[in-house]
């Protein structure tokens, strides 16, 4: 009990550190997700393509490999120094950006072309059909891949350490190596297994 008393405290500054990159990345990748969607199925094929392309690059490749490139591009190819924290929450947003475009656009997809039909029926544009008919739709479909990638988003946030950028996982690597203990993963496992769970319920 003594030791946890000890590392309770750092650990619980990285959980901060964590909980700021899960919040900023969902905040930012939820909503940018929907302007990629509609892109992908627009009727403009460059603009198609290009929103494809990104889906693919950022879908097909590992987050990690993600975190290196962006970690090292800047400073190194366009000799920009970039704060870890920006570069980080940078690559996160872009990254479940494009999941969540993916699960949008299967969303819009899965509405019955006869519910477009309709609305223009009853003198609906385009804009009020999508805003009043279709999204409030497509938010409930989606719902339940939205939160697998939201808790799938808690545990990704481990990652950072491989980029010095030190949240809670990282905090108890270095306490582990230090103290040559397992209580602090132990705890990290317990943090991360509350916060999926409260995660879980709120959505």
């Amino acid at each position: 009990m003594d030791k946890i008393m000890e590392f309770l405290p750092f650990m619980l500054e990285g959980t901060v550190l964590t909980v700021e990159l899960f919040v900023l990345t969902l905040i930012l990748s939820l909503p940018l997700g929907l302007p990629i969607a509609l892109g992908s199925n627009s009727r403009i094929k460059p603009l198609s393509w290009l929103c494809k392309i990104y889906v693919w690059i950022f879908r097909g490749t590992p987050l990690l490999l993600q975190l290196f490139f962006f970690y090292f591009f800047f400073p190194l190819v366009l000799n920009i120094q970039m704060n870890v924290f920006f570069t980080v929450v940078l690559t996160y947003v872009l990254n479940y950006a494009a999941y969540f475009a993916e699960i949008y656009r299967s969303g819009i997809e899965s509405i019955p072309v006869g519910q477009y039909e309709a609305a223009q029926l009853l003198g609906y544009n385009k804009s009020q059909t999508f805003f009043k008919i279709v999204l409030p739709q497509v938010v409930k479909i989606v719902l339940p891949s939205v939160t697998n990638e939201v808790i799938t988003l808690v545990k990704d946030t481990s990652l950072v350490y491989s980029v010095s950028y030190i949240e809670m996982f990282a905090l108890a690597k270095q306490i582990a190596a230090a103290q040559t203990s397992v209580i602090p993963f132990v705890i990290a496992g317990v943090f991360y297994y509350i916060f999926n769970f409260v995660v879980a319920w709120v959505m």
